[in-house]
Formats: structure tokens, sequence, C-alpha cells
């Protein structure tokens, strides 16, 4: 089975605290939106401390076009993705680096700026990567594009099992920011969402890992991609003139417990295998109600999702490269060879998707 050999992060330099961000919501919004106090709860209630942001806050008081925006996006893009990329390949998790030369295809994960060529082909222009090396741009997973794309590198590497490939996420939410759009789910999405890439190494079956690590690896067992029907207004984008303008539906919760609950008790059914006999649970953190809902729906303790909701308080909701932001920390953790992890995510659809992983 693929196993997955390393992470690797990309963060902005701009750090801004939670007070920061609300301050600059409440100077925006407070002659245009009704009972604005009130709503300004979700950035204290978010459980966020801090997040970070590839502009400074100036940058996002000011009108941009969308063709602005969007260079914008490709600049730091390519830059953050290069970032995480030689993390990843460089890795303290391995004994020696993998070079570009040996990486046989890259996914390249986004939904918040557009490129043709495409990102990773703009990356391939700065470092060297074979010519011959196979580009999969995915466009418009959100939240789940992180887990998606092991998923899918998982499925190259079967068919593929000498590959080494490449997960490339990378998701620039701030700037897709709309600062005339006095609606509910934009001001909750201010309160939520930042900016960051992560890129994942994986190996197929014929993989010479001893020559890179000695320490277990998490194996993908099985994984699976559901989609809810008639649920295409519970989150993504209305792309308008101006640019991208979030859709954030409140049932997102409720969806948690009664219709990702069972989902996940049908994945791991059919591997013999229940939510209690999960060591750790790699979940995608979309906000702290999302977090909340896991513990109640799958009757967690808080320690089961206590890296998930660390990885929230320090760099908020980065869309696709979240979870692996969450993954990057349990692979740096001592985790015994023969025990079990879900990795799970939420996104546009509405949908799911699952990864269940076993340490060897």
């Amino acid at each position: 089975m693929p196993r997955i050999m390393s992470v690797g992060t990309g963060i902005p330099e701009f750090s801004v605290s939670q007070t920061e961000t609300m301050e600059f919501a409440k100077q925006l919004f407070s002659t245009s939106v009704k009972d604005l106090d009130r709503l300004l709860k979700v950035f204290h209630n978010g459980e966020i401390e801090k997040r970070h942001f590839v502009k400074d806050m100036d940058w996002y008081k000011q009108t941009h076009s969308f063709s602005e925006k969007n260079d914008a996006f490709i600049e730091a893009a390519v830059k953050l993705s290069i970032e995480s990329i030689n993390a990843c390949l460089k890795s303290s998790m391995l004994k020696q680096s993998v070079s570009y030369e040996e990486i046989d295809a890259i996914f390249m994960i986004c939904s918040t700026g557009l490129a043709t060529p495409s990102l990773e082909a703009r990356i391939m222009n700065y470092l060297p990567f074979s010519e011959h090396t196979k580009r999969i741009p995915i466009w418009g997973l959100g939240c789940a594009g992180g887990a998606a794309g092991l998923a899918r590198a998982h499925d190259y590497c079967k068919a593929f099992p000498k590959s080494k490939v490449l997960v490339v996420t990378i998701e620039l939410c701030s700037l897709t920011f709309q600062k005339d759009d006095l609606s509910k789910s934009n001001l909750i999405g201010t309160s939520l969402f930042a900016d960051g890439a992560a890129s994942v190494l994986l190996g197929g079956d014929e993989v010479e890992y001893l020559t890179y690590t000695s320490r277990p690896l998490p194996t993908i067992i099985d994984t699976q991609s559901t989609l809810m029907t008639a649920s295409l207004d519970v989150m993504g984008w209305d792309i308008k003139d101006n640019g991208l303008y979030v859709v954030f539906s409140k049932s997102i919760p409720t969806l948690v417990e009664n219709w990702f609950e069972p989902n996940v008790s049908k994945f791991l059914d059919k591997n013999n295998i229940t939510i209690a006999d999960i060591e750790h649970f790699i979940a995608h953190p979309g906000g702290k109600k999302v977090i909340s809902a896991y513990e109640k729906a799958f009757a967690l303790s808080p320690e089961k999702t206590a890296i998930s909701l660390h990885i929230l308080s320090q760099f908020g909701n980065m869309s696709s490269p979240t979870v692996l932001f969450v993954l990057q920390l349990f692979m740096e953790k001592e985790i015994r060879k023969g025990e079990s992890g879900l990795i799970a995510a939420l996104g546009p659809g509405f949908s799911s998707e699952l990864l269940l992983v076993r340490w060897e």
C-alpha cells in the first residue's frame, strides 16, 4: 500500500492576531452592518488566536479588481508552494533528502485563484523537476482538497508502485476578501479563513523506504470520496465580476452529526474497524463548531481533536492545506507500528474525503 513519507508547509510572512482582525472588521463594517457587535462574537468564539496572510492589513482595506487579486494570488502561491515543497523533500522526517528528479507526478490542489498555465507548471520553471513529471492540477475541492489530493495520489501510486508523488496544496483565502460584501457569510469567513501551503510526499509499494526513514510511516489502507446530493449551497464560491464571494452555511455542524457520522461508520465497517479502534483522528478543523460536532458525533474525547484545534488556533482555516498541517504534527509524533488513523475533511459539493491509514 502507498505510504506517506513526509510533509512540509509554507507559511506567509504576515501574522495577524484574532483581535487585530476583529478590529479590522469592526472598522470596515461598523456603519453598514446591523447588530455588528453581536455578530463580532464569532471572532471570540472561534478558538483562533492568530492567522497568516500574504498581504499586510492595509492592503485589504483598499479596493482591488479581480485581476489584481488574481495576479497577487499567482505570485504568492508559487512562492509559498516552493517553500512547502522544499520543506517536504528536505524534511527532518527523512534520513536523506529526495531530489526533484525523483518525483514522478505532482498533484496541484487549489480553489482560491486561477492560473493557466497551472501553478505546478510555473513552479517547474523555478525548481529542476524532470520535464517529464506528470502534472495533475485539481481545482474547486475547497476544504476537502488536502485529503482528496492524498487519495488521488494514493490511486496513482497503486497504479505505479515505483513512483514518488507530491501533493501540493495552496490556498490564499485572504485574497478573496470582499470588503463591500455585507453578508454574514463574508463576516464569518473574515473571522475564520487564512492563507497557507502544504506539500506531502507519497510513495508506492516498491519504493525503498528504509533508504529514507527507519520510522513507521502512515500507510494508506483505503479511501472514500462521498458527494451529498442537493447540497450545492452548503459551501463554495459565488464567482462574480469582483471575484470570489464565500458561500458558508450554518448547517455544516449539523451535517457532521447527521450525514458525516454514518458516512464514516460505513467506511470503517467496510474495513472491519470502528471509530473506537482509531487511535489518531486527523481531521480538517473547519472551525470550532465543526470540531465540537466531531466530538459529539463520534464520542471523541478532547484529546482526540487537540491537534486539529491547535492548528485552528494558530493558523485558522486555510482550506485545503489545513488537514495537512494537522497530518504533519501527527507524523512528528512517535507513533507505534500498527496504530491506525483516520484522515478526514469536508468540502464543497457538499462532500467528504476519508483515508484510513495504519503506521507500518
